[in-house]
């Protein structure tokens, strides 16, 4: 979101929201890798010339690490080279200067904890080499030139620095000027290399705006190999392709959270948020790699259709093909070098190897998995009750109500408008009696204003970041002039955390949950609608060295308030623009302000995979667009296709005509409440994925590649994904279409569309016919999902119905499955209070079992089974249990579908129990 000008304090925010956006993303506000002097030296670094070496000499040798001096021999530079085996096949590679003049910047917060260290053996040692292992993986650090390959196994997988396009800029004092205007050294020594010439390196101007940088140029980049690798992945947040593209004739992915307006589609600018991440995908290996950086980044990559560029960086056995190669080329303004190495082999190793680093989303509530009903802004809480009841009227399930800014206080944050929402407890009393939920936006822009309790508490208590000359920060945001709490500061983080204990935030209950929105931060009149990199935080850190994590300690603040709030019982809901690696141990993402359009709605595939595969699971988009005004078509499909991703909400600007479904036509309405209540059936099967993604690290939202890792023609797809290794989802995405083509993965497998039965054949693509009521999903044959088919209008209201179980047979008569249970809201079920039941379908025999010794009571039960694929000659079913003994209930078979329902099994889910069929 941007801010035009600075004339306009006496505007409301409806006002400078009309007055500050044009029709699209204006490029000129955001900076090219040419207009950013460190991209624009780190890219100029010339392959094969790299001028770093290793002293093999000073070698230090720890159970788990490696240490020696590395030199830039164009100019004497000596760093500190650091390589240690981490637990689970995983390695960390750092390199800072030996002796800088000021400390730079290592990235808190991040990470979950301490990586676990595991035992590391050298095996090779010479002047020229060293080389060493740590369980099955290996690693060799070459001195001259400097570079490191890494093996899974005997396989190379990665090399560092083999293209030599390393560039570690160490900090020196600024170069004075002779009289006759010449440069003279620095006390620090020689500047043989280009930073002191390049016009940018000591201060730099973009547009109005002027870059101080008094620590000069500090720039670290690294080029990685990943040999074997058909494709990479991750990096984001960017609205582009799933698999990264080459960014040989373009600019480099950029990784700098920004409020960019209205985002254009299929490019690589920045966006809301950064997760330095990259996952590299080939036949035989799948690895990944995590730059933990948070200054401003930019990543080039280069592919296989690149090979004159990359044929020469690895030398193979003589004879042997050249493989499919991706490479990358990290670059950031400051920090230090800190990167860990995944080395799979698998996908799902992958994953679990980087969320061992970063942590796994947290279970949500049950309801935070629903349908939630937003806009920017519903009026008054007369408009919340109506919008409520109509819900209700219409038969659509809803969950939770949002609220944006204008609920509150002329835009400041923890309070209420006296007016429109005076009577704030009651409206949500009014949202829980129905089992609903709240959410109210909370931004970290706070307004300057000495009638508001937060300002005077952070001028009086120095909670706000510095400008470069140590008085406050002040820029335009919502509220008009505004300052933003200095997050670095943990005094200050916690003086906001407070904030939402309920003697605090007045009006609110512990029904009420957070939006955490504008957190990149977003500046109206900042250079790129952001804050000054020469702003000053707690310790002295300019803001360009944390300026990625600003989002990530924002909702970290959040989290820790709301759990406070309950004092630790209740799992937090929070919603973020702004991320980075490890926020998902806080917050769900969406991503962020999109349009109404169909590009954006497939935009939307590529992007929650780009983002699950680094680690955040719980992603989606705003339904119908947030600009401009979708049509039926396009509404009826995003909601479609929503039901189906992990963050389900309905969002819009406030400009645009109010779009609650009930307001379009009879058949459009109906096609929106099936997709709604299409999603409230699968609910279980989402909590199980959820539970299972906190367990180990895999994505619920997750590439065919993920479970197909050797089927070469998943690599590229991204207009369908798998939801755990359960169900395959290609949403019709395009207008007008009558038929969609799909593949399905897997030649030895069999797939069941969820509404026909249809069986289909996997290792090809299908054509399928859709009509406007279709949602293109199949469920893979050897799976048992669970489901809940009564729906109400909240998804706490079914806490205790009863639940069918969908069984797809594979071509050996065999499925299996999950299902898990617990109270749906609470943190007891890290006290083991909960059902983790595995369901096994295997001659003729469907049983439950307890996964492990954890316990919860339960009064649901089972009311059907389906099963699907099975031929005939059933009769009937004999249902056993501890409780009920032996019975013999009734079964139902399709001819047509090949289905077979029995009914009303009656057991109880929390008993373990057996059905044969007879």
């Amino acid at each position: 979101m941007r801010w035009v000008g600075f004339t306009v304090w006496f505007l409301s925010a409806v006002d400078i929201a009309l007055i500050c956006y044009v029709d699209a993303v204006d490029r000129m506000n955001f900076k090219s890798c040419q207009q950013s002097s460190f991209c624009r030296r780190c890219r100029g670094v010339q392959p094969g010339k790299s001028s770093y070496e290793l002293h093999l000499n000073t070698l230090k040798v720890e159970p788990s690490s490696i240490e020696a001096e590395m030199v830039n021999t164009e100019n004497g530079a000596r760093f500190r080279f650091q390589l240690f085996a981490l637990q689970d096949g995983t390695f960390r590679m750092k390199i800072n200067e030996w002796a800088p003049l000021k400390p730079r910047y290592e990235v808190q917060y991040a990470l979950q904890g301490e990586p676990l260290l595991n035992k590391l053996k050298v095996i090779e040692r010479t002047a020229e080499l060293v080389s060493v292992e740590a369980g099955a993986n290996k690693v060799t650090v070459h001195a001259i030139p400097f570079h490191v390959d890494l093996f899974s196994g005997d396989e190379l997988v990665i090399s560092v620095n083999a293209r030599g396009l390393m560039r570690f800029e160490h900090m020196r004092l600024k170069p004075e000027q002779s009289e006759g205007g010449e440069k003279t050294e620095g006390e620090d020594g020689p500047h043989h290399d280009d930073t002191v010439s390049d016009p940018g390196a000591w201060e730099e101007n973009f547009k109005s705006h002027h870059d101080t940088k008094p620590n000069g140029p500090t720039a670290v980049a690294l080029d990685f190999s990943f040999i074997g690798a058909h494709y990479a992945y991750g990096i984001p947040e960017h609205a582009d392709s799933f698999a990264l593209k080459s960014t040989k004739n373009m600019d480099p992915y950029r990784l700098y959270n920004l409020d960019v307006f209205e985002y254009e589609l299929n490019n690589a600018m920045a966006l809301y948020g950064s997760v330095p991440v990259l996952i590299a995908h080939g036949s035989t290996h799948t690895v990944g790699m995590f730059w933990l950086n948070a200054a401003e980044t930019w990543v080039d990559i280069l592919g296989t259709a690149d090979q004159n560029v990359v044929s020469s960086i690895v030398n193979f056995v003589s004879g042997s093909a050249t493989p499919p190669q991706v490479d990358s080329h990290f670059m950031s303004e400051s920090g230090i070098i800190d990167t860990f190495f995944m080395l799979g082999p698998k996908p799902k190793d992958v994953f679990r190897q980087y969320t061992k680093l970063t942590g796994t989303a947290p279970l949500p509530q049950y309801f935070a998995l629903a349908h939630h009903q937003c806009r920017w802004n519903y009026n008054d809480q007369d408009d919340v009750r109506n919008v409520d009841n109509k819900m209700d009227e219409y038969d659509i399930p809803n969950d939770v109500m949002w609220l944006d800014i204008e609920h509150t206080d002329s835009k400041k944050y923890f309070t209420w408008d006296p007016i429109k929402f005076s009577q704030a407890t009651e409206m949500i009393n009014n949202l829980t009696a129905k089992g609903r939920k709240l959410v109210t936006i909370v931004d970290p822009h706070i307004k300057r204003d000495s009638n508001y309790f937060l300002h005077n508490d952070a001028e009086n208590n120095d909670y706000y970041v510095k400008t470069k000359d140590g008085k406050v920060f002040e820029g335009w945001c919502w509220p008009g002039s505004s300052s933003y709490l200095d997050l670095l500061n943990p005094e200050v983080r916690s003086y906001l955390s407070s904030q939402y204990l309920l003697q605090n935030y007045h009006g609110s209950t512990l029904d009420l949950y957070i939006w955490n929105d504008m957190n990149e931060p977003s500046v109206f009149n900042g250079p790129e609608v952001t804050m000054h990199k020469d702003c000053l935080h707690y310790g002295g850190w300019e803001h360009r060295d944390i300026h990625n994590i600003y989002g990530l300690l924002h909702t970290i603040s959040t989290y820790e308030g709301l759990l406070q709030r309950s004092g630790g019982k209740l799992r937090p809901f929070i919603l973020t623009r702004s991320h980075y690696a490890g926020s998902q141990r806080y917050t769900s993402v969406w991503t962020g302000d999109n349009t109404a359009e169909w590009g954006h709605l497939q935009i939307t595939i590529p992007m929650c995979l780009s983002l699950s595969v680094a680690g955040i699971s719980f992603c989606g988009a705003d339904v119908g667009g947030f600009f401009k005004s979708p049509d039926a078509e396009l509404f009826v499909r995003w909601y479609q296709a929503a039901a189906f991703q992990p963050f389900f909400r309905t969002h819009s600007h406030i400009d645009t005509k109010r779009r609650e479904p009930w307001l379009f036509d009879e058949h459009t309405l109906s096609f929106i409440r099936d997709a709604i209540r299409k999603r409230y059936s699968f609910l279980p099967l989402w909590y199980t994925l959820f539970f299972e993604h906190e367990q180990g690290g895999a994505p619920v939202m997750r590439p065919l590649w993920a479970e197909y890792p050797s089927e070469v023609p998943t690599f590229a797809l991204d207009d369908e994904y798998l939801l755990g290794d359960k169900l395959l989802v290609h949403p019709v995405v395009h207008p007008g279409v009558s038929d969609v083509s799909i593949y399905f993965p897997g030649p030895q497998d069999v797939w069941y569309d969820i509404d026909t039965h249809r069986k289909i054949q996997g290792g090809g693509t299908v054509k399928i016919p859709v009509t406007i009521s279709k949602i293109p999903v199949f469920q893979k044959g050897g799976t048992i999902i669970s489901k809940k088919e009564r729906i109400r209008r909240s998804s706490s209201l079914t806490h205790h119905d009863p639940y069918t179980l969908f069984v797809a047979v594979d071509r050996n008569g065999s499925a299996s499955g999950t299902l898990y249970i617990d109270d749906g809201q609470s943190f007891d079920y890290r006290k083991q209070k909960y059902l983790y039941l595995s369901l096994e379908f295997n001659g003729n025999k469907l049983s439950s079992r307890y996964l492990d010794a954890a316990w919860y009571p339960s009064r649901s039960w089972l009311e059907r089974v389906v099963i699907l694929g099975l031929p005939p000659g059933v009769t009937n079913a004999q249902v056993e249990s501890k409780s009920g003994g032996r019975v013999t209930v009734e079964t139902m078979y399709n001819s047509e579908t090949q289905s077979l329902t029995v009914r009303k099994p009656a057991v109880s889910i929390a008993e373990e129990w057996t059905i044969v069929l007879q």
